[in-house]
């Protein structure tokens, strides 16, 4: 498949304090490669004045204070850098997370497997067959919004929410795949879990994986999936670092 078209960025105005420089209006992998070229190259440039990057799929945000660093001056030093600085200036990491596909433990698995109309056992094992890109966090703490789903995957999105879902929740929907981290209502649907924490508030890294990284998820069974868990309530890192 060819690359989607490069375009220049464009420079958005949020309010007074928040700028967005919006790369494309695609989820691809190049696109995002320049979100995160940019927000580790302002991150590195140490600007006084910058208080938060959030980067998405396509875009990144920036808050600052305007009282330390104006307009004129941020757009400038984005401008330059956008000059300066490659598509990939950051490699990201491999993840390989545990996931647990028990039905106990993946409420919508059969809804899903009746969609794509293949056994149950099958969605699961496509499902950990791909490696998925993080994309960006969003909507609750630790959210993190991957691409990378299988095609024939793509089960649309519910026409109104389930119930919530419990914690550490592997969700897929609309072409995406997440991996949830607190217990909340979703239009997704609900086909594993791992007992990896993405997000501790308790832990000196908050969130576990950056945008940027890839994930991929190992099979076990309950009995794995219960000892895992155990160990990773008490702090310990239970995914590994593969690449």
């Amino acid at each position: 498949m060819n690359p989607p078209p490069t375009r220049a960025p464009r420079l958005l105005d949020v309010g007074e304090a928040a700028l967005v420089v919006e790369f494309g209006s695609t989820v691809d992998p190049a696109t995002n490669d320049r979100v995160v070229a940019l927000d580790t190259a302002l991150r590195d440039a140490g600007v006084a004045g910058l208080r938060e990057c959030v980067p998405t799929y396509r875009s990144l945000m920036i808050h600052y204070d305007p009282l330390v660093i104006d307009r004129a001056r941020l757009g400038d030093v984005v401008t330059d850098l956008l000059a300066r600085v490659g598509p990939c200036a950051r490699a990201g990491r491999l993840w390989t997370l545990p996931c647990c596909y028990d039905p106990a433990l993946a409420e919508d698995l059969a809804a899903v497997a009746a969609w794509a109309g293949v056994p149950a056992a099958e969605v699961a094992a496509r499902h950990a067959g791909s490696d998925y890109r993080v994309y960006m966090y969003g909507f609750a703490p630790g959210f993190a919004y991957l691409g990378g789903l299988a095609a024939d995957l793509g089960i649309p999105r519910r026409d109104s929410p389930r119930a919530p879902h419990p914690a550490n929740a592997l969700l897929i929907g609309g072409g995406l795949a997440a991996v949830a981290t607190v217990p909340m209502p979703t239009g997704w649907y609900v086909i594993g879990r791992t007992p990896e924490r993405l997000y501790s508030a308790s832990r000196e890294r908050t969130f576990l994986v950056e945008t940027g990284d890839t994930l991929r998820f190992e099979a076990i069974d309950a009995a794995t999936f219960a000892a895992l868990d155990g160990r990773a309530a008490g702090g310990e890192t239970v995914a590994r670092v593969d690449g």
